[in-house]
C-alpha cells in the first residue's frame, strides 16, 4: 500500500476487515485474555483505533475532540512518550468500556478520518499509510491471540468456518536450490512504504548457500520428536534446552495425541495434523533444535530476502481464508512458499542495519526500541494480509514464543 495510492475507500477497507474478522466471535470471546502476550480482541479494536485519533487526527484535525478522555490510559499499547497506561497483562479485566461503546469509537474516529483524508498532505499521507499497515498487522495478531484463548477452551471451538478440505496428497519432494551468494543490496528501497527497521538499503557479503524448496513439515517435525529431538540437549542452545524442560514441551504448540493419532487445533478447530503441510507453532529454540538434528541449519534473514527480491508476492496469505499453512505441491527444485503459509524462523538477530535512523518522535517507538535479544523471521503466514509483505519485511519475536504461525526452512552452507 503506498502513500500516493491511499482514499476513503482504501481506508475504509482495512477498517472493515478488522471488523469482519471478528464475525463469528460472541462479546464475552472479545473480552478475554488468556495470556500477557495475547491481547483480547476489543483491545485491539480500540487499540488501533487510538492509533489514528492520537498521531493524525489530534494533529490535523483542529475542531477535533476526544471521543473518551480516558480512552488513550486504556488503549496505549508501549509509547512511552504519549503517555501512561493500563498494564499489558490486565488488559483482559478491562469489562469497561462495553463492546458497543469500542464500535461506537471506532464510528467516529473512522468518521473523522474521513474528513481528514480529503486534505491530502504528504505528511499526512505518511502517517496514514503507517496506520493502515499498523492495523493490518494487528489483524494478524488478532486471530493469533483468539486462537490462543480459544486453545484454553476444553471444547475447542472452531474460530472460522472450515473450507473443504481434500484427501491429503504427496507433498513436493524436499530439493536443495543453489545460491551463489556474492555481494548484494537488501533492505528496503528509499521509495514505496518500508518501516524504519527495514533500511537503509545497503551491501552485505552472502557465501554461497543452499536452500530447501519448501517449507519443513509435519512429517517430518514427527521423524524430530520420534528420535527423541525434545528430549536430547545435544541439539538445543542451553536457554533453549532449558526453556524447553521448565515448560515441558514434547510437540509443536496446539498438537494433541488422540485416539492413537496426533491432531493440531487451529482457527478451523481441531484437525488430523496433515504429513505434508508446513509444521507451525515452533520456537527459535525448537526451529534450531530440529535444524541441528537435520545436520542443517536455519537461513540468515538475507539469505530468504535476496531469493525473493524479484518474486511477486504471491501465496497462502490472509486473503486465500485458508487458515491453515498448506502443503507445497510439485516436485522441482524453485523455491516454493516464500510468501505465506508460516513466517520463517532465522538465524539473525534484529538489530539496526548500518546507518539505521529510528522514525523521529513517538513512531520511533514502533520498531528501534525492541531491537536486543530478538530474532528476525521472513515471508508472512496464511493470516498475513497481502498488503502487508515485501522482500525487506522484518518480523520480530523472542526465541520462546511460538503462538505466532512460526515455522522453518533448512539451509546449508557450501
Amino acid at each position: 500500500m503506498e502513500v500516493s495510492s491511499i482514499s476513503s475507500n482504501a481506508y475504509s477497507q482495512v477498517r472493515h476487515t478488522t471488523e469482519g474478522l471478528t464475525e463469528t466471535l460472541s462479546a464475552e470471546d472479545m473480552v478475554v485474555q488468556s495470556m500477557a502476550d495475547a491481547s483480547p480482541v476489543k483491545w485491539h479494536l480500540g487499540h488501533t483505533t487510538w492509533f489514528f485519533e492520537t498521531f493524525i487526527l489530534q494533529k490535523f484535525a483542529s475542531d477535533y475532540r476526544r471521543f473518551n478522555d480516558t480512552f488513550p490510559f486504556i488503549f496505549n499499547s508501549y509509547y512511552e512518550s504519549v503517555g501512561e497506561r493500563h498494564p499489558r497483562p490486565r488488559r483482559g479485566v478491562l469489562t469497561r468500556p462495553s463492546m458497543q461503546q469500542v464500535m461506537d469509537y471506532r464510528r467516529y474516529v473512522d468518521e473523522h478520518m474521513m474528513a481528514v483524508l480529503d486534505r491530502a498532505s504528504p505528511e499526512l499521507m505518511s502517517l496514514v499509510t503507517v496506520g493502515l499497515h499498523h492495523e493490518m498487522q494487528h489483524q494478524e495478531l488478532l486471530l493469533t491471540d483468539v486462537l490462543h484463548l480459544f486453545s484454553q477452551n476444553p471444547l475447542l471451538p472452531a474460530v472460522m468456518e472450515a473450507p473443504h478440505r481434500e484427501a491429503q496428497m504427496a507433498g513436493a519432494s524436499l530439493k536443495w536450490t543453489l545460491n551463489e551468494g556474492g555481494v548484494v543490496s537488501v533492505g528496503a528501497e528509499a521509495s514505496g512504504f518500508s518501516y524504519d527497521c527495514e533500511g537503509p538499503l545497503h551491501t552485505v557479503l552472502l557465501h554461497p548457500f543452499r536452500l530447501a524448496n519448501r517449507l519443513t513439515t509435519n512429517g517430518e517435525w514427527q521423524e524430530f520428536m520420534a528420535d527423541g529431538g525434545y528430549k536430547t540437549p545435544l541439539y538445543w542452545l542451553s536457554d533453549g534446552w532449558d526453556y524447553c524442560q521448565r515448560n515441558s514441551w514434547f510437540a509443536p504448540l496446539y498438537w494433541q495425541q488422540k485416539d492413537g493419532g496426533w491432531f493440531q487445533f487451529g482457527l478451523d478447530g481441531l484437525q488430523p495434523i496433515n504429513q505434508h503441510a508446513p509444521v507451525c507453532h515452533v520456537s527459535f529454540y525448537e526451529a534450531d533444535a530440529f535444524a541441528r538434528w537435520a545436520g542443517k541449519r536455519l537461513p540468515r534473514e538475507h539469505e530468504l530476502e535476496v531469493c525473493v527480491q524479484d518474486e511477486v508476492v504471491f501465496g497462502n496469505l490472509l486473503e486465500e481464508r485458508c487458515w491453515r499453512p498448506q502443503a507445497a505441491t510439485g516436485a522441482n527444485e524453485n523455491l516454493a512458499q516464500l510468501y505465506g503459509d508460516v513466517w520463517e524462523w532465522t538465524q539473525s538477530a534484529y538489530s539496526p542495519y548500518p546507518k539505521f535512523s529510528p522514525e523521529q518522535g513517538a513512531l520511533g517507538e514502533y520498531n528501534g526500541k525492541f531491537m536486543a535479544n530478538q530474532f528476525v523471521l521472513k515471508g508472512g503466514s496464511c493470516i498475513t494480509p497481502k498488503a502487508q509483505m515485501r522482500s525487506s519485511y522484518r518480523n520480530f519475536f523472542y526465541p520462546h514464543q511460538r503462538w505466532q504461525f512460526m515455522g522453518l526452512r533448512l539451509a546449508e552452507d557450501i
